[in-house]
């Protein structure tokens, strides 16, 4: 059957795509500058899908049970698989006490590693890295429930008699040479001062990254519509 994955849309997508994914996800609930809860909160969305809250607006003084409840109320009501925090404010207090008041939620809540290691839960990885194979990048959450942000990534290393440094870099142009462990193209470039190497991550190579974390049991994977549609 393979990984489940699943594509995040915003309100405007979800409103204009001809057609949606197999797997969609709400991309997403914000903490209401307004009141004690959420704004953003879906009005209708297809069985099965994933609720996004994310802290693009930090918290500040919104209530943990009422963003429970309002929450619980659309997992519930769509019949939702799941709620993904992606979190990524790191030693926010107020996010942690809404996490493990949204972790009482009967339903798979999956937490940002930014806030996971302490806590009973499946945690959500950032994008594999393309210089890291993914049995290696995983190894840390042994026994844990992953869940696997994706994208098509590019980057450059140069190699000086320096040592290396990365770079970013332009993803457009084809890159010949492949990587099958990292799941990557690359290309090399000889300078007078070294190798320069751009390395780059195509929907094959995420197709064939997912088909691995399949094999070592990660529970699903997640990627932007905009980018993966």
């Amino acid at each position: 059957m393979g990984i489940a994955r699943y594509l995040a849309m915003t309100a405007d997508e979800f409103a204009n795509a001809p057609s949606l994914p197999k797997s969609v996800a709400w991309m997403a609930c914000h903490f209401s500058p307004y009141s004690a809860g959420l704004t953003n909160i879906p009005k209708k969305l297809p069985a099965n899908s994933l609720l996004i809250l994310n802290d693009s607006t930090p918290p500040s003084g919104q209530s943990p049970i009422v963003i429970a409840k309002e929450l619980e109320y659309s997992l519930k009501k769509w019949n939702c698989y799941g709620l993904l925090l992606d979190f990524q404010r790191e030693g926010c207090a107020e996010s942690l006490a809404i996490i493990k008041e949204l972790l009482k939620l009967e339903f798979p809540v999956c937490v940002s590693e930014t806030y996971a290691k302490d806590l009973d839960c499946p945690v959500f990885l950032p994008p594999l890295p393309l210089t890291t194979p993914l049995s290696e990048y995983i190894s840390p959450w042994q026994n844990r429930q992953i869940w696997l942000d994706t994208a098509l990534s590019c980057q450059g290393i140069a190699v000086t008699e320096n040592g290396s440094k990365e770079f970013p870099v332009d993803a457009a142009g084809k890159h010949p040479l492949e990587d099958k462990a990292l799941h990557c193209h690359y290309s090399i470039v000889s300078k007078q001062d070294g190798f320069y190497f751009t390395l780059q991550r195509t929907k094959q190579d995420l197709d064939d990254l997912l088909a691995e974390a399949d094999e070592l049991g990660i529970t699903l994977a997640v990627g932007l519509y905009q980018e993966l549609k």
